[in-house]
């Protein structure tokens, strides 16, 4: 469907049901799948050919609605995750072992921040973390000789800052490494990394794409751009034989289309078990079919709520990159010139104290660990999902102590606006 627009994907892309068979796309809610022969097993097992053995490593519900969000974000191949968070582990795990270097920008989800910082350094992968408006010359500077990619996110949670893809994947290029993405925020309706440079994407399905807290997911999707071979001593595990295959090479067998996500099956899904199931797939495509109607009424919400918490002298400060004089506006109409998401970050005048007084007289708006649904939710980070990092941590990756992250759903934006009002006046009391 690459002629078609994103709207029609939303909708149509992924499965598409031949003569007799379903309109409405299939759960294959089964552990295993029968064949003939033997031979015809084997050959599976050995990559030979394609099909289905075992839903742990992929099953066909599941790789319908990869199917559908490769085509919207315009990429070459991708697998669903159990999590978000499997997703991230896997993109950067699939190239980089014990030993490597992964460059990331500073200001990305909290939970991320600790898998790279805390959890995977005891696997021997060790992380720089960069300021999102580093110059080039300063991530240039936390390259070394075993770096494998840089990581960041297309609008950072809860910060809203927004990466310029363009200048860390001309970095990340000249290096010889991908540039890999988070687009959880914007989603492809609102921006496409792979149009700016970045060769790999990462999704939280769990947040727009769903978009009704009713399913846990993640998604990779490889853009097919990367050359693996031409940069072949640095990735190993994708230009050099498998054992647990037979000896076979990714990057040959599949090329730059198929090799990353083939592998990211192959082995770490196989090894890892991160599986999404087919019943949390089935939820993620009915979000995803509605995709393209609700983000724009979240943005649009957003920014009525961005307009108003600016003019209000109860609020200190407000981040939200699709409001005119925000810091990110001028990149948020570069990359995302139609909206950019739902959330908006703000800070009340009274510290932490006053924050957590704000959210206790929200009537409308609930607080949740979640974020980006339709109905509107709000979170105090430092206290939450940023609540591991130290002080430094969190003034390096833009959290401070009043920080509200506010996630507008799709309700009436003048009645999340009285909700927020009616909170504000608590402070005051």
């Amino acid at each position: 469907m690459k002629n078609y627009s994103l709207e029609t994907k939303c909708v149509q892309a992924g499965y598409t049901p031949k003569n007799g068979e379903p309109r409405e796309m299939p759960i294959y809610q089964s552990t295993t799948f029968k064949y003939d022969t033997s031979e015809d097993m084997g050959k599976l097992f050995d990559l030979e050919a394609s099909g289905y053995f075992y839903s742990r490593l992929q099953n066909p519900t599941c790789d319908y609605v990869a199917a559908k969000i490769c085509e919207l974000e315009g990429g070459s191949a991708a697998m669903l995750t159990s999590s978000g968070q499997a997703a991230n582990f896997f993109a950067i795990f699939n190239i980089a072992n014990c030993g490597d270097h992964i460059i990331s920008s500073a200001s990305i989800y909290g939970g991320t921040f600790n898998l790279f910082n805390v959890t995977m350094k005891k696997m021997g992968i060790d992380f720089t973390f960069v300021s999102p408006e580093a110059t080039e010359e300063e991530i240039q500077a936390a390259f070394k000789p075993n770096t494998k990619a840089i990581f960041g996110e297309t609008i950072a949670n809860p910060t809203l800052h927004v990466l310029d893809i363009e200048k860390f994947a001309r970095v990340a290029h000249k290096n010889g490494v991908p540039l890999i993405i988070d687009n959880t925020f914007p989603t492809p309706i609102f921006c496409r990394p792979f149009e700016w440079g970045a060769d790999i994407v990462t999704h939280a399905t769990t947040k727009y794409m769903d978009g009704h807290a009713s399913t846990i997911g993640g998604c990779i999707v490889d853009s097919g751009k990367f050359d693996w071979l031409a940069h072949k001593e640095k990735y190993p595990g994708l230009t050099t034989p498998d054992d647990s295959y037979h000896g076979i090479v990714y990057a040959e067998k599949f090329g730059k289309e198929g090799a990353y996500i083939t592998k990211a099956t192959a082995q770490l899904m196989r090894d890892f078990g991160c599986t999404q199931s087919p019943q949390s797939a089935y939820y993620i495509n009915l979000g995803l079919e509605s995709l393209h109607v609700r983000m724009p009424k979240h943005a649009e919400n957003a920014l009525k709520v961005a307009e108003f918490l600016k003019n209000d002298s109860r609020v200190e400060w407000v981040i939200f990159p699709g409001l005119k004089g925000d810091k990110y506006y001028d990149l948020a109409q570069k990359y995302m010139p139609n909206g950019t998401c739902g959330v908006v970050s703000f800070g009340v005048k009274g510290g932490r104290a006053a924050a957590e007084k704000f959210m206790k007289n929200l009537r409308l708006a609930a607080i949740e660990t979640h974020v980006a649904d339709a109905r509107t939710c709000v979170l105090h980070p430092a206290n939450a999902t940023h609540r591991q990092l130290s002080d430094e941590q969190l003034k390096a990756a833009g959290i401070s102590p009043n920080l509200i992250r506010f996630s507008c759903g799709i309700e009436s934006a003048e009645d999340l606006i009285k909700d927020i009002d009616n909170a504000l006046k608590s402070i005051e009391e």
